[in-house]
């Protein structure tokens, strides 16, 4: 039985209690940490997590043989927190964004490694049926090489939404929506595609003037092999309409699903290519539906690698390969400039510091709440048909 802590009790933490709640026989939650205790208790007994202690203070638990930490806390956090667990011992499960810089996510990586423990980063799109189902008939190559990729990853957030505290600052949530909700569908791209070698970005807050950071972005990215892509990430689109959408030489696949394929007329127009279709989706027919969604899946994998030595679906370099791409559009959008890949040490991005000085600045933040009535939050969407 594997002895997991959840770190950070805030509204992100109910998913990941309901994942590890899902596998009784392989684990059990025997803390929940946050800076305010009342909130770690109010999640203990609001899922009768029996013999679980509420804790202060998360390095009260490092030497306490924990299996494995979820880390639930602002992105700034994500680091420090992780590689003392790492170095203690205790394998890692950490929230989206890995981390507020490549430097901060460098440092986690050089942790896992020493310390010989797992970490994964929160990717729980993946684990989903449409994106399985995608992933796979991508791998199959009857599209044909893809030749374009476009990312919509259209969210809505009232004005209120950047009062918390630590949102809406370089400093500590270290971007807008790019980093904190395109995220997952940025990941999701990089996992069908693989990374691009260059791009160009612009960005602008158009509606939450109590936030430093950005509220929309678009980036286009040119690919090794020469396709091009788009992606949008926004918290100002109603509706929130969000799709992964790829465009291959023979064929479009996308989620939510549709297939299209076409072949030329003799004047070059086009004209339905139905046999290929149907080979298509017989074989996201035949596929297997995911049986443990998003947080849970994910968890699962992780239990997985931790019990049988099986691969992660989302390790950290993955996690970093996501953040890379992130700071890229972020340095683009801020200087003006075409950026090109890999983001080293040496440049003005790597640090969360040289974010914070180079980084446009949309707004000050002037409101700040400690914490916000504790209702659900949205996800994203499945990305089914």
């Amino acid at each position: 039985m594997l002895k997991v802590a959840i770190i950070g009790a805030g509204a992100i933490s109910t998913a990941h209690i309901t994942a590890y709640l899902a596998f009784p026989e392989r684990c059990q939650i025997v803390a929940v940490v946050d800076m305010y205790t009342e909130k770690a208790q109010k999640r203990i007994n609001e899922y009768g997590l029996k013999g679980a202690q509420a804790v202060t203070d998360y390095h009260e638990l490092l030497d306490q043989n924990i299996d494995l930490v979820s880390i639930c806390t602002p992105p700034y956090t994500h680091a420090p927190i992780t590689c003392d667990f790492l170095h203690a011992g205790t394998h890692v499960l950490v929230e989206k964004p890995m981390a507020s810089s490549l430097q901060e996510a460098d440092m986690m990586l050089e942790a896992a490694q020493t310390s010989g423990k797992l970490l994964s980063v929160v990717a729980q799109n993946r684990f989903t049926t449409p994106m399985m189902k995608l992933k796979d008939v991508l791998d199959s190559k009857l599209m044909g090489p893809i030749v374009h990729v476009q990312v919509d990853s259209f969210w809505w957030r009232g004005h209120n939404y950047y009062d918390l505290w630590w949102r809406g600052t370089w400093e500590k949530e270290g971007g807008g929506c790019t980093l904190n909700h395109a995220v997952h569908h940025i990941d999701a791209m990089l996992w069908m595609m693989g990374p691009p070698v260059e791009l160009q970005a612009m960005m602008a807050n158009t509606t939450h003037d109590n936030a430093e950071v950005e509220d929309i972005s678009m980036a286009m990215l040119r690919f090794q092999e020469g396709a091009l892509g788009m992606i949008t990430s926004s918290v100002v689109h109603h509706g929130e309409e969000q799709q992964l959408i790829f465009q291959g030489k023979e064929a479009r696949v996308s989620a939510p699903w549709k297939v299209v394929a076409s072949t030329a007329r003799t004047n070059g127009f086009p004209e339905p290519n139905p046999d290929l279709v149907q080979k298509i989706q017989k074989l996201s027919d035949d596929l297997a539906d995911v049986i443990h969604v998003g947080h849970a899946g994910q968890v699962e994998n992780v239990l997985n690698a931790i019990e049988t030595e099986s691969p992660l679906l989302v390790d950290g370099k993955s996690g970093r390969n996501t953040l890379e791409l992130i700071v890229g559009i972020y340095k683009s959008a801020s200087t003006g400039e075409k950026v090109t890949f890999p983001l080293e040490g040496e440049d003005a991005f790597y640090t969360r510091e040289g974010i914070m000085k180079n980084a446009v600045h949309f707004y000050e933040k002037k409101t700040a709440v400690e914490n916000f009535e504790d209702v659900e939050i949205t996800l994203g969407r499945k990305l089914e048909s």
